[in-house]
């Protein structure tokens, strides 16, 4: 097989596997409006809303008090009108809109809303997925949210492409609040951590595992994560969490390296990042080699050190660029890494997407970077004399864009 023979199987595989998106925050449609979609989503989403006030002088106040639609506007002006669009975020949206069909030379905004306003929401939806390539969508699903629980309580048909994943920042990160919420809800709960509270937060994560079919339990740490440490977060840990997750076989997904609101004038915009101690999340997976964990990291200068914990830890399994650094430059450098400390073990990438119609681009941009690190790593492999079949080449490319998450969570 000469090099260009295998550069044109490994583009291939790339550009036609059907993708499992392993973490969104996206919606089953049943959810309506949050479930987002649409050009002023789009434009309103945060990593723009973030880049665009650094051009407005506008207060943060009078932006947020405006329609969406008015927010759209400035958010284009800012960076599509008054600048060129060169950021990932904005191309991101160009890449969309151009793999729609829609003409972006125009800069007509007007003209695309219009366009999005005859879309019937079911089947743009399956249009989205075709044009992303992606099978299965997995959500971020939260009962402490007080738009989303209901949807939930009452129930409502499945679109079975649409996977849920049980989120419990609250729990660990707020429990006095939340043992409050829980308490109303009717679990016999009280803010200190007694054998009857544990039983009954364990009861609260069994009811809405099944409710919900979650497919894991996720949550986003704080740089500063400590463990082990005497507090309520790895009581909650050590005692609720993992136990459950035991018993349900599920994993639990760690995403270390956020700071809350660093800018709270941003509001969603308004978080930041910082490096972890990997030492602490080193001594959770040793203690816990029963417990299945995914990682994703945020902090750039953690992504080594994760790497080589995974080569340590057959328990861990890293997955996606998570928001600051799924950026192509950090994509690939990343993918990279991980190929070469870990192999095939793991997910490269996740979407992340908060609005529907980034799946494309999301998923366009990052199967370029990857079908590019998997051409040199086979071309390596061809120097040495093996020579990888077509075959091969398809295994191990739907390993990496979701065979082997699901082999790892034991969905197979």
């Amino acid at each position: 097989m000469t090099r260009a023979v295998l550069k044109a199987h490994v583009e291939r595989a790339v550009a036609t596997v059907q993708v499992t998106d392993i973490h969104t925050h996206l919606y089953d449609p049943a959810f309506g409006d949050l479930l987002l979609w649409g050009i002023d989503d789009l434009l309103v989403y945060h990593y723009l809303v973030a880049e665009a006030f650094r051009y407005m002088e506008m207060p943060y106040d009078t932006f947020w008090a405006l329609p969406k639609s008015r927010q759209a506007e400035l958010v284009w002006d800012a960076l599509f009108l008054q600048h060129s669009p060169i950021s990932e975020a904005c191309r991101g949206v160009l890449t969309t809109l151009n793999a729609l069909g829609l003409d972006v030379k125009k800069r007509d905004l007007p003209a695309l809303r219009k366009w999005f306003r005859n879309q019937k929401p079911d089947r743009y939806i399956t249009r989205c997925m075709e044009a992303a390539g992606v099978r299965e969508i997995y959500m971020t699903n939260s009962p402490f949210d007080d738009q989303e629980r209901p949807v939930w309580e009452n129930g409502f048909k499945r679109d079975e492409r649409f996977k849920a994943a049980l989120r419990i920042d609250p729990l660990l990160l707020s429990w006095n609040d939340a043992s409050k919420k829980l308490a109303e809800w009717g679990y016999k709960v009280s803010s200190s951590l007694t054998p009857k509270t544990i039983s009954q937060v364990r009861k609260f994560l069994a009811d809405w595992s099944r409710r919900m079919d979650a497919r894991y339990l996720m949550v986003s740490l704080p740089p500063d994560f400590a463990y082990p440490s005497l507090n309520t977060c790895n009581r909650l840990i050590e005692e609720v969490v993992l136990p459950h997750c035991r018993e349900f076989n599920l994993p639990f997904a760690l995403m270390p390296g956020v700071r809350r609101q660093v800018n709270p004038q941003l509001c969603l915009a308004g978080d930041g990042v910082g490096r972890c101690d990997m030492m602490a999340l080193n001594e959770l997976f040793s203690r816990h080699p029963d417990n299945k964990f995914l990682v994703t990291m945020l902090s750039r200068e953690n992504q080594h050190e994760l790497c080589v914990t995974a080569r340590k830890f057959r328990n861990v399994h890293i997955f996606g660029c998570w928001w600051f650094t799924n950026v192509p430059a950090l994509i690939e450098e990343m993918t990279r890494m991980r190929l070469e400390l870990v192999g095939l073990s793991v997910t490269p990438q996740h979407s992340d997407a908060r609005v529907l119609d980034q799946i494309i681009y999301k998923w366009k941009h990052s199967r370029e970077i990857i079908a590019r690190v998997l051409v040199e790593k086979y071309e390596q492999l061809r120097l040495t004399g093996w020579r990888p079949t077509r075959e091969e080449i398809q295994r191990d490319v739907e390993a990496l864009f979701g065979n082997e998450f699901k082999r790892f969570c034991g969905q197979s």
